[in-house]
This record gives C-alpha cells, structure tokens and sequence, in this order.
C-alpha cells in the first residue's frame, strides 16, 4: 500500500502530471479529463453518502467509491504498462453487482407516471447531481475510447451506475411518492 505524505510536488505546476507508469502527460489531455471526472464523481457520491437515505444504501455506496477509485487507476495506467497487470481493472462481477441492487432498489418503488425532474429530499437531489455526473464520466470515456483502446467493461459499469443513481433517488424520495414529475407545456 503506498503512503501519500508527499502532497506538494510542484510536478504539475506546468501544466503535466503522472501517470501511474510515470509517464509525463498534458492535464488537458482525454485520459487525464476523464479519470479526473471519475474523480469528480467520486466526491459526489461521498457528498451523498453524508445524508439519511434508505437501509443498505450507504455501504452499497461504499464499495463503488472504492470501485470507482480502482476505475481511476485503471484508467491512470497505459495498457502496454508494466503496471498495467497490477492495477484492479472493471470487470463483469461489478456490473452485476450493480445489476442486482439496481432490480432491488425497483422493486422497491412506484413506477414513474411521467419523467422524473431532480428534487424532492436532500439525498435525492444528490443522487440526480450523481447520475447526470456519471453521464458526463460516460461521454468522457466514450472520447476516450474513440482516441485509443480501453476495457469496455468500463462503459457498461457507469452506464448501470448511472441508473442506480436514478433509482436510488427515487427510493430516497419515500419510494418515488415524493418524486416531482415533469409536467409537459406548464410554466411557460
């Protein structure tokens, strides 16, 4: 396990930081934009997970803030590194895993009569920021991918957690009873 007391390095006072290999790269580069906003992500999702919400839920949390974590690091590594192998890497167990809450948290709530706007509790409008986050680590990795070869067991993983953050705000909204529905052509 490596220490991180090192945190001032003035390595990217110019614009370049480190990949996990050591290779030097620009921050405004897709690969350093997209695990950034995994980054972002993650410190949403911790944000969410300092709110009330429904049983289970939290530890749930947990566990896919260190999946994201692993996700950053995957995506901090070159494939043709040598650190490449040693780096935890997405992988079919985890979309499962979010497939199995996700069918759960479902079945648990009212089927939505209209589309669903942000809101309701505290916890819910997180859980919305979450997702529509997950949605921009989503297109992120998409430009990625287009630029050079990643796990494509990536995209599934934040494409069901994208989903899992909507159910979830909805059974945080008292199982979709507290939801507030889009209502077409008002207000205008």
């Amino acid at each position: 396990m490596p220490t991180l007391d090192q945190i001032m390095t003035r390595g990217g006072d110019k614009g370049q930081t480190s990949l996990v290999d050591g290779t030097r790269i620009s921050k405004a580069s897709q690969r350093v934009k997209t695990y950034g906003t995994v980054d972002e992500l993650n410190s949403v999702l911790g944000l969410v997970r300092c709110e009330e919400m429904p049983a289970g839920i939290k530890d749930k949390l947990l566990q896919v803030q260190n999946e994201l974590f692993n996700l950053g690091g995957e995506l901090a590594t070159p494939a043709d590194s040598e650190f490449a192998a040693r780096i935890p890497n997405v992988h079919q167990g985890q979309i499962d895993a979010l497939e199995s809450w996700l069918e759960e948290a479902r079945s648990q709530i009212e089927p939505a009569r209209n589309f669903v706007l942000p809101g309701g509790t505290r916890a819910a409008s997180l859980f919305h920021l979450a997702r529509t986050v997950t949605r921009r680590c989503e297109r992120e990795l998409v430009a990625l991918a287009e630029m050079e070869q990643i796990n494509p067991l990536c995209l599934g993983f934040l494409n069901r957690l994208s989903d899992l953050c909507f159910v979830w705000a909805r059974l945080c909204n008292d199982g979709g009873k507290a939801d507030i529905f889009w209502q077409p052509g008002e207000h205008r």
